[in-house]
């Protein structure tokens, strides 16, 4: 199986019916699968099912999966693929892609032995579900006029133009190390400057935050919850990030490496970072007007994400009755997570749910 998702690798989804793939032909065609019918379509599932993050990003760019890809040469799809874990091309080429590949592998076996029944998304009778848009536009009343939400489902170093995003934190504001998957890892690696080759030349954020808490005199001490420290977007200023405002909600728990969030804690980090935002505002040309926020402390801090929106919704919402003019960006990595976006937020309401101008 290895050999043919090498082969699929090298061609790409466009080019999938010139290849000899008797083994995932079979498992796509068995009458058991039902649903994946062709090799694209079994790709499609066992991607699906990986974890969320860095891993499913990958296999999707090697695979040629990703929005935009299918047609993309394979030189150009390993390079997208290595740039996901901030590695260079040939230390993706040795290391990474066969751990891509051999995760995929591994899902389609299980794909294959699961029975069929409507447990297993493989089997389950009737349509694939759509993934969920990448940008939707929740308009949403609110004392009299109506606010749009624009929520995106996709890694948060996809962001574009937004001037601000909210990275959760602990309250020793130690960033996550940059291997990892949690949306400060993601924003510390998206931020870090590099060279050509992928070298590592600046970890930008790491400067600045360590800056500001040993002017502070905080380093190494924690800081209150809800404590919001501003650095500059680094690397990723090229997509027209401004800042990142670290919001400190997660507690370490003492002799484990858990964490605890407390919804009230979160919000009042939302609180603090819509006031910072007021208060910098005006220092930039052209001024900050728009603000992104993930579900904070439904990572690590093990906030299941209702709680989380409610409690990051409870102080966005309070800032916009008071006439705020700020631009409400919402960030998810997947649709199941989207979806509870939008039920909390709609279901007060009965305005609809419209796709984002292209």
């Amino acid at each position: 199986m290895l050999a043919e998702l090498r082969a699929v690798r090298r061609a790409g989804p466009v080019r999938l019916r010139a290849l000899d793939l008797p083994l995932l032909g079979a498992l796509a065609a068995a009458p058991e699968a039902r649903h994946p019918r062709t090799v694209e379509d079994l790709l499609r599932r066992a991607v699906a099912e990986l974890d969320t993050g860095t891993l499913q990003e990958a296999a999707r760019h090697t695979l040629g999966l990703a929005p935009g890809t299918t047609d993309s040469p394979a030189a150009d799809r390993r390079k997208r693929a290595a740039a996901v874990y901030n590695v260079s091309v040939e230390r993706f080429r040795r290391h990474h892609e066969l751990l891509v590949l051999a995760a995929v592998a591994d899902e389609i076996g299980r794909l294959a032995e699961a029975p069929a029944g409507p447990d297993r998304r493989v089997a389950a009778p009737g349509p694939v579900e759509s993934p969920a848009a990448e940008h939707q536009v929740l308009h949403l009343p609110l004392r009299g006029r109506t606010v749009a939400v624009h929520l995106h489902t996709h890694s948060v170093d996809l962001l574009r133009d937004v001037d601000v995003v909210v990275s959760p934190s602990n309250v020793y504001l130690a960033l996550a190390e940059a291997y990892k998957n949690s949306v400060s890892a993601v924003l510390r690696r998206a931020c870090a400057v590099r060279g050509p080759t992928g070298d590592l030349i600046e970890d930008r954020i790491s400067t600045e935050l360590r800056q500001w808490l040993d002017q502070y005199r905080s380093f190494g001490r924690p800081v209150l919850a809800s404590t919001v420290a501003p650095t500059g977007a680094g690397a990723l200023e090229r997509q027209g990030l401004r800042r990142i405002y670290h919001a400190a909600v997660a507690v370490p728990r003492p002799g484990t490496n858990d964490y605890d969030v407390q919804p009230a804690d979160v919000t009042r980090s939302v609180t603090r970072a819509l006031a910072l935002l007021g208060e910098e505002h005006r220092a930039f040309d052209p001024p900050l007007r728009s603000i992104c926020f993930p579900l904070l402390g439904a990572g690590r801090g093990g906030l299941p994400p209702e709680t989380s929106i409610a409690a990051v919704w409870a102080a966005v919402e309070a800032e916009l009755s008071r006439g705020a003019p700020w631009e409400i960006h919402l960030v998810v990595r997947d649709a199941a997570r989207a979806r509870t976006v939008t039920r909390h937020l709609l279901a007060p309401h009965t305005a609809p749910l419209r796709p984002a101008a292209s």
